[in-house]
């Protein structure tokens, strides 16, 4: 069997036989233990998986650069010491909002009651409307769980995503994603499957933060530094004729529970040019981020893409030397 059903319509994640080989048993136990993870009462795991990330997060370097870098050009005006205690968060919450999602796969019944919605109003109106809906989400670590939510209620979902290197966690992850149905559709299928979706009704889940390269992109600020931003939310709103909903899920692991915060959708877009769209989509992040830093994947490479004759900030080898 394939890994992957291929369709015009979306992505599958199918079980293979391969999997079995020895060489993926320690992705099968890693899976099995966040599984079994998931049964252990939050207020005993998360104190754990808080110290098993912060442990993670020292000895993971390549990772930890990568983060170091970003919270640098973004927030410079933070002490290193400050900045440091970011990271440190940032990979405590990692695994405690990676096995709430796991939590709300085997055990819905369990999470649902500390969910928590600010702005859910926002939601049952945009209902009421039988509006398009193309939420944008800034990556966070328990970025899933809202669109999991969503579906577990009736609500047809569709999102765009990368396949992992690893096929078993792929197979897994993806398998968790649609665990209450949804669609899933493969970045490296292009946009059309999405757009698809979200004129059929599905509700949109678009991550606007991601680095696509200088061709399509649009140098606007991005906290203190700047980034190579795809303005693609305006041409979505048109073509899909949907709002435009900010959304970001900010896991608490004092009090075990998640809040999705909303915000206003995105009107004043219809008529922006390409550099308001994408300065618009980065400040939309910022309003998130700023007050819940630990929550961001910092690790990813935001900014890579740089203006032409400027080094790539993770080619600097005067920040943060490797040792």
């Amino acid at each position: 069997m394939e890994n992957i059903k291929k369709s015009h319509v979306e992505f599958i994640p199918v079980f293979k036989k391969s999997f079995l080989h020895p060489r993926y048993w320690g992705s099968w136990l890693a899976v099995g233990a966040f599984a079994a993870i998931a049964f252990v009462p939050p207020r005993l795991r998360d104190p754990v998986l808080g110290s098993l990330g912060r442990m993670a997060g020292k000895l993971a370097r390549s990772a930890r650069r990568r983060a170091q870098i970003n919270l640098l050009y973004c927030l410079p005006e933070a002490p290193e010491e400050e900045r440091e205690k970011i990271i440190d968060e940032m990979f405590a919450t990692a695994p405690q909002s990676m096995v709430m999602m796991a939590e709300l796969a085997l055990r819905p019944h369990k999470v649902q009651p500390r969910i928590h919605w600010q702005g859910r109003e926002l939601i049952d109106q945009l209902r009421e409307a039988q509006q398009n809906v193309i939420f944008l989400v800034p990556h966070g670590w328990a970025v899933d769980i809202p669109a999991m939510v969503l579906a577990s209620e009736g609500q047809k979902m569709a999102a765009m995503f990368h396949n992992q290197r690893n096929p078993v966690m792929d197979y897994v992850w993806n398998r968790v994603r649609r665990r209450f149905g949804g669609r899933m559709h493969a970045r490296n299928d292009g946009i059309k499957p999405f757009i698809s979706s979200v004129r059929q009704g599905y509700w949109g889940y678009y991550l606007p933060d991601q680095d696509h390269g200088a061709e399509h992109s649009e140098f606007v600020d991005f906290f203190a530094t700047y980034k190579a931003t795809l303005p693609a939310v305006g041409r979505l709103m048109k073509v899909c004729r949907a709002k435009v909903v900010p959304l970001f899920p900010v896991y608490d692991s004092k009090s075990h529970s998640l809040t999705i915060h909303l915000r206003p959708p995105m009107d004043d877009l219809l008529d922006a040019d390409d550099v308001t769209l994408a300065r618009r989509m980065n400040e939309e992040v910022e309003i998130f981020v700023r007050p819940n830093p630990e929550q961001y994947t910092w690790i990813l490479k935001l900014l890579k893409t740089r203006r032409p004759g400027e080094t790539e900030p993770y080619d600097r080898q005067e920040l943060y030397p490797k040792k």
